[in-house]
């Protein structure tokens, strides 16, 4: 479809996702574009831009048209530009950055809107990212269920996975600081999205530990049955980068999985996370 800002608008999947044509993120955004690109966001949960070849500073003046800038505690920030994080894997490397399902900063007490992911350096093949619609995972419930955890609060924390020392990706200096891996934060389990409206369900396994009030042991049948059910295939798009492609999701909506299938190749990407807002 085409609007009147000529921005055309191409869905990429049944349930999740959108390409985002005729627009060059190079020069300043109109501020109908603007709003074309945040309603599309909100409703798709993540879009996509091909060829944008923009300097980091195209690239903060982009992201700051949609929310002021999170600077991230653990990752390695592009020299020149701390606002702007690396999220590289070198061809010694065999473990990558976000190679499972989650959902970025759900540790936090105001979780982050959702990240801007700009493609510098890419392997030959693979490197995709999937992404899965959490509007989708929660609609597809049973009646029952949605009642039982809209009454429902879930932990999530930073802990487990920043803080630990031993990780590969802490010790060759692609993330750091562990001792600011102190975030713990409780949110409901279906939250009702800020822009869009929706009831989006919001656990992921990368960061979510238990059920409030219950044990992990408690908590992990419940968990494990809702992991399952909102990674599949139906809810999913995969993204194909290309040089100077651009993801942008919003967090509250969507998972991502980053697939590590490109063994002795390099691939760097620079990533601007946005503020977001209180959950409920």
């Amino acid at each position: 479809m085409r609007n009147s800002t000529s921005i055309e608008v191409v869905p990429t999947g049944p349930a999740v996702g959108a390409e985002i044509r005729g627009v060059d993120l190079s020069a300043p955004l109109a501020a109908a574009e603007v709003e074309t690109i945040r309603r599309t966001l909100f409703d798709r949960g993540v879009v996509f831009f091909r060829g944008q070849m923009i300097t980091p500073q195209q690239h903060i003046a982009f992201a700051e048209r949609f929310a002021p800038i999170n600077v991230n505690r653990f990752f390695k920030a592009v020299p020149d530009h701390p606002r702007i994080a690396e999220v590289r894997k070198e061809p010694a490397q065999t473990k990558n950055i976000g190679g499972g399902w989650h959902t970025d900063h759900s540790y936090d007490q105001i979780p982050a809107l959702g990240s801007v992911l700009l493609a510098r350096e890419l392997p030959e093949s693979g490197g995709d990212t999937l992404f899965a619609s959490m509007y989708a995972a929660w609609d597809a419930l049973s009646d029952g269920l949605k009642g039982t955890l809209l009454g429902m609060r879930a932990v999530h924390s930073s802990r487990h996975v920043f803080g630990r020392t031993d990780r590969d990706e802490q010790r060759d200096g692609r993330l750091g600081n562990a001792h600011l891996a102190t975030q713990d934060a409780v949110h409901p389990v279906g939250i009702r999205h800020p822009g869009s409206g929706r009831i989006a369900l919001y656990v992921n396994p990368g960061f979510t530990l238990r059920f409030e009030g219950w044990t992990e042991e408690e908590s992990r049948p419940l968990l494990q049955y809702l992991y399952q059910h909102a990674a599949r295939p139906e809810f999913q798009t995969r993204f194909a980068w290309q040089p100077g492609s651009i993801a942008f999701w919003d967090n509250r909506a969507t998972w991502h999985y980053a697939a590590n299938d490109y063994q002795g190749e390099r691939r760097l990407m620079h990533r601007i996370t946005l503020e977001g807002e209180a959950l409920g």
